[in-house]
């Protein structure tokens, strides 16, 4: 039997599983990603933070499709130009692959409202290397803060704004907060813990707006333990000489601002076609992860919409959600004549603020404190790809706990020269 092409899109949790469960004797599988790492999306502010190496939460691509299930699959580096739909071709800067069957499952980046040149001054925490950017920016304004001898200047570059009360923003806050409550007295001893200021600000009447009010309630009592400025109903209007402008007129200086409060899907460009992305840049899916109006073409993960009467606006945007519709997808493209629906089924959500500080909902039960927060790294070491990785960040987290220590408050940056444009070539 000749072997169907199939192109997935992708190389996070929703791609990786489809390529694990397909059946490879029907398929040839090719992964296509633009960068030849798996990133764990979850532990973003832990690397923005200090708190544990890029490579701790990076598996790269080309071992992971070595192993066992995933014999069949190779794996292409490049980042996606277009897709012609009706010549079935995937277009990268270096290649053109044909497929039979697509699955794009490219997941999201940052979205700033349409606010002009935002993306330009703001930092954020959608992928590895802007993690890391975050942590050199955060160590660079301590370092020149502690020789800086004029207080309203220092004050500015010890102003972290946080945008966006959803986990990332949260977690990223709160992080911020240990530093400035138990880092800052030992290493830099020149700085007044009093003139850091973390300020998350929330557009909604509550952070972590997608779980329970206790939840939610009792995020802010941990935030607040930590020194973070809580500060709901504003919404960011502009950032310009570093500052930032609020819709309802108020303005705060700030030197660095971490955005986290709004995601839209990767675009492509669709040609041969007249079905373009749906609001959020997601693609309109049915009950079988297929794109309406398009042939063989899948869309799952956060990338994907399938709205419904449970969930009008389509599955929350998590991990969670990309695992099962990769994993039942796979199922269906194996036996394409016993298909089945996807049914999300929905274990819970969780979010930490720091040591002992988490909260969870999983179902009717809420949790807090401790519990949640050894709950909340037990699922996230489950999840990390590689075992070397897993032992890595539970080596760091305990050290951490009892030491308070990392060797991780590097300032590391790139080397100006040689000039070279790797893409360009």
């Amino acid at each position: 039997m000749d072997k169907k092409k199939l192109v997935i899109i992708g190389g996070g949790f929703a791609g990786l599983n489809v390529a694990k469960k397909v059946d490879k004797s029907m398929y040839d599988v090719v992964i296509l990603d633009r960068n030849n790492y798996h990133s764990f999306p979850p532990l973003f502010y832990q690397v923005a933070s200090s708190g544990l190496e890029p490579a701790s939460i990076s598996f790269p691509l080309r071992r992971e499709v070595t192993r066992r299930c995933y014999r069949g699959c190779s794996f292409h580096m490049g980042e996606v130009k277009s897709i012609d739909c009706a010549c079935k071709t995937v277009s990268t800067r270096f290649e053109t692959l044909h497929y039979d069957v697509l699955v794009i499952a490219a997941g999201t980046t940052n979205n700033f409202f349409g606010i002009a040149d935002l993306e330009k001054h703001v930092f954020t925490l959608k992928s590895t290397p802007e993690a890391i950017r975050c942590r050199n920016e955060v160590l660079d304004r301590l370092e020149r803060a502690s020789l800086c001898s004029d207080p309203e200047r220092r004050r500015s570059l010890l102003t972290f704004l946080v945008v966006g009360g959803g986990p990332t923003g949260v977690e990223i806050a709160g992080a911020l907060g240990e530093m400035k409550r138990f880092v800052l007295p030992r290493e830099y001893p020149g700085i007044s813990p009093d003139d850091v200021k973390v300020i998350l600000v929330e557009g909604t009447d509550r952070v972590l707006h997608t779980m329970s009010e206790d939840s939610s309630g009792k995020a802010c009592e941990a935030l607040r333990q930590l020194m973070v400025d809580i500060r709901l109903g504003q919404t960011m209007k502009s950032y310009a000489d570093r500052t930032v402008t609020f819709a309802d007129g108020t303005t705060l200086r700030a030197d660095t601002v971490i955005w986290t409060a709004g995601i839209t899907g990767v675009g492509f460009k669709l040609e041969g076609t007249e079905v373009k992305a749906s609001f959020g840049g997601r693609f309109e899916v049915d009950e079988f992860n297929a794109v309406k109006g398009l042939d063989d073409v899948y869309a799952i993960g956060d990338i994907s919409l399938a709205m419904s009467e449970k969930y009008p606006k389509g599955h929350p945007q998590v991990a969670q959600v990309a695992i099962q519709q990769g994993r039942r997808l796979a199922e269906n493209l194996n036996r394409p004549d016993r298909r089945e629906p996807f049914e999300y089924r929905d274990k819970g959500s969780m979010a930490t603020i720091g040591r002992n500080r988490a909260v969870a909902d999983m179902g009717k039960m809420h949790l807090h404190g401790r519990i949640a927060w050894m709950a909340w790294m037990f699922i996230h070491l489950i999840s990390l790809l590689g075992m070397r990785n897993r032992m890595v960040v539970l080596v760091n987290w305990i050290w951490n706990y009892f030491t308070f220590s990392t060797g991780l408050r590097l300032l590391f940056r790139p080397n100006r020269y040689p000039l070279r444009s790797y893409w360009d070539e």
